[in-house]
């Protein structure tokens, strides 16, 4: 039987500012990826969703950025290698504050946005990230792109790693995600979406923008939850899961 994460970006409201379906697609995943104030959410936020995770008894996971409130944390940045550990450790200290007074576990950390797509090519920005978790808790698990340098990072650094995959982006050859500012790098049609999930999780393999297939790892599946399908989305892929006999449970 195969078994899959199904995991999802959480607590990205900030102030009046609501973003998201949060309470409503917590109940169709394993874990949630909560942003921790520096390209959505601010403590209030990042307090309730914690809060919601543990009624839904679903995994938590930190979701570090760059300080790019207004840019969403798609831009990316240039930052040194000490600003990236820092930044690393600030956020995922933030959440562990909430998730330690809530007395539920951090279970993963997952780099968010620009910062997750530049750790995925470059090396050095991964092994900086990595070895910041490394230093904060060793047991945590570093979910970050099948096949990525990023991966390849946590392993060196001694890290537990899942690879995740992705329901509605689009891949390079290299395996890297289409970026945003090209056509087609977001998969609107969700059938299409949800046969490349299984094909993922179930042949090991997808399919290129290009039309050619690679090698792919699925531990985790990331559906968005700020689209405005997302919720009958989330649910659809849920449902096909189960009719496929393809167990959906939390990292560990």
């Amino acid at each position: 039987m195969y078994r899959v994460d199904l995991n999802c970006d959480l607590g990205e409201s900030f102030g009046r500012y609501k973003l998201g379906l949060d309470e409503e697609i917590i109940k169709y995943v394993s874990s949630v990826n909560i942003a921790c104030g520096f390209h959505a959410s601010d403590p209030v936020v990042m307090e309730k969703t914690v809060k919601l995770a543990k009624e839904n008894n679903v995994s938590i996971g930190a979701h570090p950025g760059f300080l790019d409130l207004m840019g969403f944390g798609r831009r990316n940045m240039d930052i040194s290698l000490e600003e990236a550990k820092s930044y690393t450790k600030y956020q995922i200290g933030a959440l562990y504050g909430f998730c330690k007074s809530a007395n539920i576990k951090l279970n993963h950390v997952k780099p968010h946005g620009a910062l997750y797509n530049m750790a995925a090519k470059d090396y050095n920005l991964s092994k900086a990230i990595c070895e910041a978790i490394y230093k904060f808790d060793k047991e945590i698990i570093l979910l970050g792109l099948s096949e990525s340098e990023l991966i390849r990072a946590g392993e060196d650094v001694g890290l537990k790693c899942a690879s995740e995959v992705f329901a509605d982006r689009a891949y390079e050859e290299d395996g890297t995600l289409v970026s945003r500012k090209k056509d087609g790098a977001v998969i609107t049609d969700e059938e299409e979406a949800i046969d490349r999930v299984i094909d993922m999780i179930v042949k090991k393999q997808v399919k290129t923008i290009s039309g050619k297939y690679i090698d792919i790892k699925a531990d985790s599946i990331c559906v968005h939850g700020d689209g405005i399908k997302a919720l009958e989305f989330v649910k659809k892929i849920n449902r096909k899961l189960k009719e496929e006999n393809i167990e959906i449970k939390s990292l560990f």
